[in-house]
């Protein structure tokens, strides 16, 4: 028998099972020498420098054979993410681009002052690179993609067990904890991938509609910079009209705590009813081959991984788009208005930003292979037609009042109908006044007072001579000392 356990073929030239060999080279004295790894970077998406893969690898490697607080390899999602947002050009953000950026929303915090009630938040405007981006929202991305990738970790893991013969099985021994790691490395390594491909696309920490860094306010110049090249308008302008963008929606976060938790909390609903196909996930271990990694990434970019979506999960995606949406049209609504007197590119860039939210950048739409959600406002356009109209018939103050409360939002049905909101509300509104007004009765015990007799409904009541009133029948009543009968003694 060969020394070692996981090699079934007992040393002679059979060939070896798929999945015995890739155990046995991560976790054998092997190492890695049987792994191209030029196949695997470019299966992964990452660069093809040798020595930078090597030390990678070998990472990777020692993370899949430790033991692991979850089934996601968080550690190793961290890394890629900030190894990719390096890749390329990602230069330390200088003093000027610091003052600029500052300087730029501050002014758009005077300009925003103009047009809402909500008052200003106070925040330090801050200039981040992509690795500062990464550092400042990768304890927001984790939330969000928890629940889905500890459920395709665990598929991924489940499935390879399943189709492991069952004489491996027997000699796992105490690698079975690196099998159980090795989904959550996959999809760490994916998912570091999207989230450093995420940072050379957006322009500030608001950027997708969610607040992925807790009460900052920041731009990111050198995308910036790539959000304005060939539009041919003035740098300054574009830098201003997005800084008024992030201090918006800065402003509605910070001045509407519970909206925070709202949409993080839509999100993890979806995410929390995920539910993995493992038929899908068994044909990809039956299938999977040491010298195709591709298989892997193929798999992973096109989808084998998405979730089938419930009845529930469907109903906190509408929920959850309806709320993007809203927070999306009101930012629109807001920078158009504070911006068309004083930017002459007012019109043009607001145009560019609704186009480039409706569709998504490349590494949004592998975000959303990922983890089967795309956070974009698809209903933006009628969002911002909802708040402008709110604007014109209950003022500034009276559409901010929506924020108040929750339950207060408009729905999906009043983005179908935005003309038809305040009459809907009207009625709602009206429905809840008259059970306030039911039920302070009852409270007041209102509804003890004895109801007057039909049979004297009608009858004219004539005063006494001491100013109190008798039942035109004659009947008895009562003076104002209570003491019983008018003119009577108890």
């Amino acid at each position: 028998m060969t020394s070692n356990p996981l090699n079934p073929s007992d040393g002679d030239d059979k060939p070896k099972d798929p999945l015995a060999e890739m155990l046995q080279n991560l976790m054998g004295g092997k190492g890695m020498e049987n792994i191209d790894a030029a196949e695997i970077a470019r299966a992964a998406g990452l660069p093809d420098d040798p020595n930078l893969l090597a030390q990678m690898f070998s990472q990777v490697q020692a993370m899949m054979s430790a033991p692991s607080e979850g089934p996601v390899n968080w550690q190793l999602a961290h890394e890629n993410a900030r190894r990719v947002a390096a890749t390329g050009s990602d230069p330390s953000v200088t003093s000027q681009q610091s003052r600029e950026v500052d300087e730029a929303l501050r002014l758009a915090e005077l300009w925003l002052d103009q047009v809402t009630g909500l008052p200003a938040t106070g925040l330090i405007g801050r200039a981040w690179s992509r690795a500062e981006w990464v550092e400042a929202t990768l304890g927001t991305w984790k939330r969000l993609t928890e629940p889905v990738a500890n459920s395709i970790a665990n598929a991924l893991s489940s499935a390879m067990t399943q189709q492991m013969p069952e004489e491996m099985k027997s000699m796992m021994g105490g690698a079975s904890s690196m099998l159980q790691n090795m989904g959550g490395a996959i999809f760490g390594m994916q998912l570091g991938q999207a989230i450093g491909a995420l940072s050379a696309e957006v322009v500030s920490s608001t950027d997708i509609g969610v607040p992925l860094a807790d009460l900052e306010m920041a731009l990111l110049p050198s995308n910036v910079a790539k959000f304005g090249a060939g539009l041919s308008i003035p740098e300054n302008d574009i830098r201003l009209f997005l800084a008024v963008r992030e201090a918006a929606h800065a402003r509605l976060f910070v001045q509407v705590p519970w909206l925070r938790g709202h949409l993080l909390g839509a999100i993890e609903a979806y995410a929390s009813g995920i539910h993995i196909d493992m038929s899908r996930i068994e044909e990809l271990a039956r299938d999977l081959d040491p010298g195709n990694p591709e298989g892997i990434q193929e798999a992973l970019s096109q989808g084998v991984f998405m979730p089938q979506r419930t009845p529930a999960q469907e109903q906190a995606l509408e929920k959850l788009e309806t709320a993007l949406a809203l927070v999306e049209g009101w930012v629109d609504e807001l920078t158009a208005a504070a911006t068309e007197n004083v930017l002459p590119s007012s019109a043009a860039l607001r145009e560019t930003v609704r186009r480039r939210r409706a569709t998504g950048g490349p590494a949004e739409h592998a975000f959303a292979s990922l983890v089967g959600l795309e956070l974009r406002p698809r209903r933006l356009r009628e969002a911002a037609t909802l708040w402008a109209t709110l604007k014109e018939e209950r003022g500034i103050e009276g559409r901010d009042a929506i924020w108040h409360h929750p339950d207060l939002l408009p729905t999906a049905e009043d983005l179908d109908d935005p003309k038809g909101f305040s009459s809907r509300r009207a009625l709602a509104e009206a429905s809840d006044t008259e059970v306030d007004d039911a039920l302070q009765k009852l409270l007041s015990g209102g509804f003890d007072t004895p109801q007057p007799d039909s049979s004297t409904e009608g009858q004219d009541a004539t005063p006494d001579g001491n100013g109190n009133t008798a039942e035109g029948d004659g009947g008895t009543g009562t003076d104002d000392s209570g003491e019983g009968p008018a003119g009577g003694k108890p």
